[in-house]
């Protein structure tokens, strides 16, 4: 990891330092996916069985995994069921908290209010790779079902054997997600934003995913009878701050978890003290000998960095910069600090509060804004999953109260029916 001291370096140069590898500048990814969607959107199906064997290396016969399939979810262990659904009871706490509340009130005549509804149609992707991801299942599944949202399609690639992780299977049925489609990538989610002769349409994609994903959702999202997404969660990415009491190896380990990922994961650590980035690079190199995702790590590692700053506040002022998607508090008394953070996508507080827990089981979503857009979106949760519709209902007393600023306001706007709807009633 490059080690950098933020007070020598020009403004430039720190831009560039926490610069993300954002696949906007990369046109030859944009123009494949740009054709993979336009083909998906073309040819439906064919197009889904023809990547699945370019891409995932499958010949599948149906796209749909059938009831016949759930069978693997024998292979599992007692152990991993329980730890399945003790995850899931926890999220499940944790988003009910999470939705949002209709509210109502009167004034002068006008009775103001607004409601929730469910988003009808909603697509959940979940990642393959090199790692299926359950714990997105439970992510994506939970508040889709706790919003009431009446379709959930979720996609995710098939193994070399055309077969879906029993994991995956065992955590969307306890969900209560009937419908699982074998097809990931980009075409994945252009399949979920037009529809294919198998897989319906969908109103708003959700999950997080490879660039090639990152780049097909902004995309549809673009596209006229496309469909609306969360965010464009992309790469994992980390930045823990410490200071001199921080515990070096506990450090190091939060670093490691998200190197793990993929190898365009990020990882930052910021702190005041050349002593404890010297032991935490120490017990980066000896923890990493002892990981099987090793040749991973190494390659995220070197677009990773520590940066040493004149202060604390400056190293908050370097995380809302860089507004990262997990931001973790090695400090002190870590909870006093919470008012410094203005952008993160979800916070850990204090040594004993790994990123690995939010990651899978205590409750919040770890579906989080990356790429420097926890400036701007929040991390996933019920209300994602609906939309807010606004009403109101004035009596002939309400009316006449605001009638005459509607009447005046129309008039400088020059819209002479909008004055006339409410002159009528008050005649």
């Amino acid at each position: 990891m490059q080690i950098i001291y933020w007070s020598e370096i020009s403004a430039a140069k720190r831009v560039q330092i926490l610069q993300r590898n954002t696949s906007v500048t990369d046109e030859k990814l944009v123009t494949v996916v740009k054709d993979i969607v336009a083909n998906v959107k073309a040819y439906g199906d064919k197009s889904l069985y023809e990547y699945a064997k370019q891409f995932d290396k499958v010949e599948l016969n149906d796209l749909l995994v059938k009831k016949h399939e759930y069978a693997v979810i024998d292979k599992l262990t007692v152990e991993e069921k329980e730890a399945v659904k003790s995850a899931i009871k926890n999220i499940r706490t944790y988003h009910e908290m999470c939705v949002p509340k209709c509210f109502e009130y009167e004034s002068n005549g006008i009775t103001l209010g607004k409601i929730y509804r469910p988003i009808e149609k909603v697509g959940l992707y979940i990642p393959g790779g090199t790692a299926p991801l359950v714990s997105t299942v439970m992510m994506l599944a939970i508040p889709a079902a706790i919003a009431k949202c009446k379709t959930k399609v979720l996609v995710t690639p098939p193994q070399e054997d055309g077969t879906i992780a029993p994991a995956i299977l065992f955590a969307a049925k306890e969900c209560g997600i009937e419908t699982i489609y074998k097809v990931g990538g980009a075409q994945a989610i252009a399949a979920l934003a037009f529809g294919t002769e198998t897989i319906p349409k969908v109103h708003k994609i959700f999950g997080p995913g490879n660039k090639y994903v990152t780049e097909a959702k902004i995309i549809v999202s673009g596209c006229h009878n496309g469909a609306a997404i969360d965010m464009p969660a992309g790469a994992s990415e980390v930045l823990v701050i410490g200071d001199e009491n921080a515990n070096a190896r506990y450090i190091a380990s939060d670093l490691l978890a998200q190197a793990e990922h993929d190898i365009a994961a990020q990882v930052v650590f910021v702190t005041t003290r050349r002593e404890l980035v010297e032991k935490v690079l120490a017990e980066i190199k000896s923890q990493t000998e002892c990981l099987s995702r090793k040749h991973i790590i190494e390659q995220s590692l070197q677009k990773s960095v520590v940066i040493i700053a004149d202060s604390l506040d400056e190293c908050f002022t370097i995380s809302n910069f860089y507004a990262p998607e997990h931001l973790i508090l090695h400090l002190d008394d870590a909870k006093k600090y919470l008012s410094k953070v203005v952008n993160a996508g979800s916070i850990f507080i204090g040594q004993f509060s790994p990123e690995s827990v939010g990651d899978y089981a205590s409750g919040p979503n770890h579906v989080l804004p990356t790429y420097g857009y926890a400036n701007m979106y929040s991390g996933l949760d019920v209300s994602h999953f609906m939309k807010s519709i606004s009403y109101q209902e004035l009596s002939l007393d309400g009316l006449k109260g605001i009638g005459k600023t509607v009447i005046n306001l129309a008039k400088l706007e020059g819209l002479d029916a909008h004055r006339n709807a409410v002159e009528v009633r008050l005649e």
